[in-house]
């Protein structure tokens, strides 16, 4: 880790253990975002346009908590890094497919990334059980929410 210009409150190894947790969250909800709207332009077939339309409710949800992982990472000392090139590298996500995609397909793949992002979050929120209980407080948060977006998509599975 660079030295910062922000001093953290954290110990040396806690602040560690946080920045890496807040790192990879960084990463895949910045993922998420992506899939989300890479989905939103290409899904096609019956009920679009509900679909299309909660696609990009998961994309805000996705992309406000990024900005609250980033601003937390830089309040205790760390840059965070959610360069195009290290999000390929490093997200926990699957890959989402090309091209057009059915209604159908559509919500099957967002509630595998989604279930994928939620085990992510939960281990995340137990490594900072010690580390950082306001990091953990974020996390919970995010979860909390994603796991409603969850309970949503899975609703529309056949």
């Amino acid at each position: 880790m660079a030295k910062s210009p922000i001093s953290s409150p954290l110990k040396d190894s806690d602040k560690k253990i946080t920045a890496n947790v807040l790192q990879s969250t960084l990463v895949d909800l910045i993922d998420l975002s992506l899939i989300a709207k890479q989905a939103h332009w290409n899904v096609v077939g019956t009920n679009f346009r509900s679909v299309h339309l909660q696609l990009d409710e998961l994309v805000s949800t996705a992309r406000t908590y990024t900005d609250s992982v980033a601003e937390r990472a830089n309040a205790i000392g760390v840059s965070p890094n959610g360069k195009a090139s290290t999000v390929t590298e490093s997200s926990g996500l699957s890959d989402y497919p090309d091209n057009w995609q059915d209604t159908q397909a559509t919500v099957d793949a967002i509630v595998e990334v989604l279930s994928e992002l939620i085990e992510r979050l939960r281990k995340s929120i137990d490594e900072t059980d010690k580390a950082d209980l306001v990091t953990q407080d974020l996390l919970i948060e995010i979860a909390a929410e994603l796991e409603k977006h969850h309970w949503m998509w899975q609703a529309q599975q056949q």
